[in-house]
């Protein structure tokens, strides 16, 4: 199993092991793809789910910092937090696997906080948006969550 993240197509695809496929449509970086620390950009290249955060918690959930604030994302709290980076549900925060193209250095995807989470249901997806995560809507991101473990590779190419 793994998963696939196109970044010209903003589809992700779950690759499963019996060869069947599930794909979700996403929102990856306004700055398009790229990897230096600090670009704003989704990395490319092969990645690892290094940890899985959210198990358990409601639709909507609120994170700051990987933890959940015990808030749920509704129009307004996003009133009260004009510009917030909203990231809610469930994170898949990811790790490089090529040394000196996505991970170490000024490019490690692990230190650039790169995850695959969920977001308000307002913005669109299908086109670049994020500030260098893989987001979803919350629905398809529970999905994705539940259907893989940690240490699931994930490839993300143009």
């Amino acid at each position: 199993m793994h998963i696939e993240v196109d970044i010209g197509r903003q589809i992700l695809v779950i690759h499963h092991d019996d060869g069947s496929q599930e794909g979700f449509p996403v929102s990856t970086a306004r700055n398009g793809p790229g990897e230096r620390a600090g670009s704003e950009q989704t990395p490319r290249g092969w990645h690892v789910v290094r940890a899985r955060i959210g198990a358990g918690q409601p639709p909507g959930a609120v994170f700051v910092g990987r933890r959940p604030t015990g808030e749920i994302w509704s129009p307004a709290l996003a009133a009260r937090h004009p510009g917030r980076d909203w990231i809610l549900t469930r994170i898949l925060w990811l790790s490089g696997l090529e040394p000196g193209r996505n991970r170490l250095g000024e490019v490690d995807t692990m230190r650039r906080f790169i995850y695959i989470h969920g977001c308000p249901d307002p913005e669109p997806l299908g086109i670049p948006g994020s500030h260098g995560c893989i987001r979803m809507r919350n629905h398809d991101v529970i999905r994705v969550f539940d259907a893989v473990p940690a240490g699931t590779r994930v490839w993300i190419h143009e």
